[in-house]
């Protein structure tokens, strides 16, 4: 079964567009109408990232362009050289809503067929965008794109479409080449699943392809070719929303740039000759992977209280790995978070939710795994982003403050900051993982444990780049050993107690695979036999960037750190929500009292799902603190004025402090020579301060005089 918020949007959306919900806002609509397609999409979270952004955008500039303070962000700017013009447009007396929606609703559904293609797209999707359009009211034959001559919203959705897919083939993603490779090359030959450890493996620090008998993305597509490519290794590269020069560390390998925002730095590498603390850290953060699958079965009995009182509440993030040592419960599971005393809302005490360790950690990988039908990370924030906004003690006021804001108005907003987030996280988190090039678990566990281990020179099996051996959880088979094998071929080699993995899984319906010692050559991730691992680099975490960028937006969006009504809450039905295996034994009830809860607890599920090691995610969530407050920032300064973009004519070095004349409408808090205004129409003059620097296509890189 998925989980239950893709189960609810799809039912939703997909039944027919003549049921999609009159109280919500054409953006609404048209937002479900793009997670729909990111389902019945390939799992690709880089891509889906960017369609998500640039379908807010379109909604977004279609409403700005009649707000009298908003600055579009795509009509009348350069993005990375790409000029997108605007002349103005006429909206006809009280009709500006419907002006907007009209507008809005050409421009994505445009857009979504630019971007949704082949057969799949055309029998699945666009039946439901045509009938949605037609529900509307709207003519899908009107295709027009000269907006300023038939003064139509219609034209200007059309023209406004056309033009983010073309300055979509120039920023960086390579659309125009299926966002293929063009530079990456693995070092390391792939890890032949059905054969036993990873004895060809070159380079224990780096990812490594898989192949399977057939493989199977998160979005439940059979994928030609047994071997699949990492995805989006160069996606560094691509234009952001706000990401700036200042935030970017550039390196160069096999003479490819790879641009890196937010850098994190090298993350523990081992050294099979010599060893060393680095060695150590790695050691210590890959085993703990194998560790907690040891809590992935109920048989143990251990009960925990799942529920705000007692999970959630972290005041602050290790950035060491003796820190995260400390951080995480290498034994048990878990971090250091203390709870929360109270429900803020209710001034009452979280009721406590007893349940199953081995449910919980079962449920929290699946919930967060993002598997079959899902709409990828960055949608699924997406997904709570519209849970909150229909909760019905939710009161949409920007920051929490001011005038109710209409739903239209609040949609597009929210959209488009968190489309702006969910953009540059993966820009952050892919443009690390290509660089870094970081590998998985599944091929470091493995690698380790054939080299031997690394505990007693004296004992069997000693290697110094071999995996630690740990009492209970990491040991060596001896003679014996029920795992000792015929005329004891298995003795000393390395065993692990952990999730004896897909092979003990005939019907997922009825069979659980329950926690065992298996001879770590067979070790799994708690993952699907047909997917195993996402096919990229480990280092830093996609879904630690992703959500805690988006936690700070929905904090700062709302005002409040808190889920309304002081909860978020999500049931996992009794042996219906698990996919991998029977379960879970009991219906859980997943709870957050914050929004960082949610994403710290999306953290976790990773390291319980055989994904990342610990140094893979602290970092993620340290960079995604800073993409999710920068792009609520820049998207706010576009929603009163602030920003300041736009193009000059100027001379190759301008000279500061003279005056230029502006060649379009140019967007600041400044002043201009004839007075105050928040807005420099084309023909004034403005003056340039003493870093002022225009690089390719004319965008500012530096302020305005007087801009905030």
């Amino acid at each position: 079964m998925k989980n239950l918020f893709t189960t609810i949007f799809i039912v939703c959306i997909s039944i027919a567009p003549s049921m999609l919900n009159a109280q919500h806002s054409v953006a609404r609509e048209w937002n479900e109408l793009l997670l729909t397609s990111i389902r019945n999409d390939f799992a690709r979270p880089t891509v889906h990232a960017r369609n998500l952004f640039h379908c807010s955008a379109a909604m977004y500039d279609a409403w700005a362009i009649a707000d009298p303070v908003a600055v579009p962000y795509f009509l009348g700017q350069s993005r990375n050289g790409y000029f997108i013009d605007w002349k103005g447009i006429t909206i006809p007396p009280g009709g500006t809503e419907a002006f907007q929606e009209e507008a809005m609703s050409f421009a994505v559904y445009r857009l979504l067929k630019l971007r949704f293609t082949g057969l799949n797209a055309a029998i699945n999707l666009y039946p439901l965008y045509d009938a949605y359009m037609a529900q509307l009211g709207y003519d899908i034959t009107d295709t027009s794109t000269d907006y300023h001559i038939t003064n139509k919203a219609s034209s200007l959705g059309n023209y406004l479409a056309q033009e983010i897919y073309n300055f979509g083939l120039l920023d960086g993603s390579n659309e125009a080449n299926d966002y293929g490779n063009t530079s990456y090359t693995p070092v390391n030959d792939p890890l032949v699943m059905d054969l036993p450890g990873n004895p060809d493996i070159d380079d224990l620090n780096r990812w490594q392809p898989l192949t399977l008998d057939v493989f199977i993305d998160q979005s439940g597509n059979v994928i030609p070719g047994a071997t699949p490519d990492f995805l989006s290794p160069e996606w560094g590269q691509v234009y952001p929303f706000c990401l700036s020069d200042a935030d970017k560390t550039t390196y160069t390998r096999d003479g490819f740039d790879y641009h890196v925002y937010h850098d994190p730095g090298l993350p523990p590498e081992i050294d099979t000759l010599n060893g060393g603390t680095a060695s150590d850290d790695y050691k210590w953060a890959h085993k703990l992977v194998t560790k907690w699958g040891s809590h992935l079965d109920t048989a143990d009995q251990v009960v925990w209280d799942i529920s705000p009182a007692s999970i959630g509440n972290i005041s602050s993030y290790p950035t060491t790995v003796a820190g995260m040592k400390n951080f995480y419960d290498e034994d048990n599971g878990g971090d250091n978070s203390p709870g929360h005393s109270m429900n803020p809302i209710t001034s009452a005490p979280y009721p406590a939710q007893n349940c199953l360790r081995g449910d919980y950690a079962r449920v929290l990988a699946e919930f967060w795994a993002d598997g079959p039908d899902s709409e990828t990370p960055p949608g699924h924030w997406f997904t709570i982003l519209n849970y909150v906004n229909d909760h019905p003690q939710f009161v949409k006021k920007f920051e929490g403050t001011g005038n109710v804001i209409n739903d239209l108005e609040w949609d597009v907003k929210s959209y488009f900051m968190m489309g702006g987030a969910m953009h540059d996280a993966a820009i952050t988190a892919w443009g690390c993982k290509g660089w870094y090039d970081y590998i998985r678990p599944v091929s470091s566990l493995r690698a380790m444990a054939e080299l031997g281990q690394s505990s007693d020179p004296t004992a069997n099996s000693y290697h110094i780049g071999g995996i630690p051996l740990d009492t209970g959880y990491v040991e060596l088979i001896e003679t014996g050993d029920p795992l000792a094998g015929f005329q004891d071929f298995f003795v000393g080699k390395i065993k692990f107690k952990t999730w004896r993995g897909p092979g003990y899984i005939t019907d997922p319906a009825v069979d659980m695979a329950g926690v065992d010692w298996i001879i770590s050559d067979y070790w799994f991730p708690y993952q699907r036999p047909t997917f195993v691992t996402p096919p990229f680099a480990g280092y830093v975490s996609g879904h630690s960037t992703f959500s805690r960028a988006a936690a700070e937006v929905m904090t700062l969006l709302t005002g409040d750190a808190f889920f309304p009504g002081g909860m978020g809450e999500f049931v996992c039905p009794k042996n219906e929500f698990l996919v991998f295996e029977e379960g879970p034994s009991d219906t859980v009830r997943l709870q957050w009292a914050t929004y960082y809860d949610a994403s710290d607890q999306c953290s976790l599920s990773r390291i319980w799902g055989g994904i990342h090691p610990p140094v893979d995610d602290i970092p993620g969530r340290l960079m995604g603190i800073e993409v999710g407050i920068d792009a609520f920032n820049c998207a706010k300064d576009y929603f009163t004025g602030a920003i300041c973009e736009g193009t000059l004519h100027v001379d190759e070095n301008p000279i500061p402090n003279t005056l230029y004349e502006a060649d379009q409408a140019v967007y600041s808090t400044g002043t201009v020579i004839s007075g105050n205004s928040t807005i420099f129409q084309a023909g004034n003059f403005i003056q340039l301060d003493p870093g002022f620097t225009v690089d390719q296509g004319g965008v500012f890189t530096t302020q305005l005089i007087g801009c905030n």
